[in-house]
């Protein structure tokens, strides 16, 4: 007879020995703040994507503070402010990882810009680049293809934040869709510029997911809705059906961000301070 298996002695915790950093996602709409905010997170630095560079501009313009960001080398001295592909991104976050770091945050601006990288990269090396009903988009399998890359850059944030103790916030632009119904009528919501799969994929990955836009109250005049207001900037943390957002600090359900960056950052941080402390008690 076989020799019965012997099981190792397990280890149980019922708390984390030390704070945890936090995976952190946010969809916001154009120029709600999303780079300004993630610049004012604790000791932040940005690794920004192609044509996602608007951190430098804020900063030249005096409307951020010096903020550090991962620049990529292109030889003969000369360097990027941008990743241009999926393997410099990847490579960027496995550098952070390999030697201590003085940073508390890694800031992507932005997830989506990640998203096409990675996309390009897949339909160059499974479908001879080619983009069409015969490549990365028949049938869809390119997104399904995809999946996997998508796993490895959440693999190496998980490794960042174990080994480095570095959380993530992940900046991604926002779009409004239909949303289809099986109960009634369809609906339009907010969702996140990214196929639905690496979306779904990230989404339960993250610790916290937040949304924001501009409170607009809507009043009708002579039978026609009207809108007014658009400049108080909200920052929505649960499910809505009109949004995707989720916390796992017990934040209250929206916070009314403050006039400038570094005041919206600090009411997210009394919010996820208070959160913590309500579940722990």
């Amino acid at each position: 007879m076989p020799e019965p298996v012997r099981l190792p002695r397990l280890t149980i915790a019922s708390s984390p020995s030390k704070p945890r950093a936090d995976h952190v996602l946010l969809h916001a709409v154009q120029g709600w703040g999303k780079t300004s905010l993630g610049a004012h997170a604790p000791k932040p630095v940005f690794l920004m994507t192609k044509n996602e560079t608007g951190l430098i501009t804020l900063i030249q313009r005096e409307q951020l503070p010096p903020t550090p960001w991962i620049r990529f080398p292109r030889g003969n001295g000369r360097f990027s402010e941008e990743a241009e592909t999926w393997t410099e991104a990847l490579n960027a976050i496995q550098a952070l990882t390999a030697e201590d770091q003085p940073y508390q945050v890694l800031v992507l601006d932005t997830l989506n810009g990640l998203e096409r990288l990675c996309h390009e990269h897949v339909c160059a090396a499974s479908y001879e680049n080619d983009w069409g009903e015969k490549g990365f988009l028949g049938f869809q399998r390119g997104y399904e293809t995809a999946l996997h890359e998508w796993r490895r850059l959440l693999h190496l944030l998980d490794r960042l934040r174990e080994q480095r103790n570095i959380g993530t916030f992940a900046l991604c632009h926002t779009q409004v869709k239909t949303q289809a119904n099986p109960l009634g009528p369809d609906f339009d919501r907010y969702i996140p510029a990214m196929h639905r799969k690496s979306w779904d994929l990230t989404h339960g990955w993250a610790d916290l997911c937040l949304f924001g836009k501009f409170h607009v109250e809507v009043f009708s005049e002579k039978g026609k809705a009207k809108g007014k207001g658009g400049s108080l900037r909200v920052l929505y943390t649960t499910y809505s059906a009109a949004w995707d957002a989720k916390n796992r600090h017990g934040l209250p359900e929206e916070l009314v961000m403050g006039e400038d960056a570094q005041d919206s950052w600090a009411i997210l941080a009394q919010a996820l301070t208070h959160g913590s402390d309500d579940q722990a008690s």
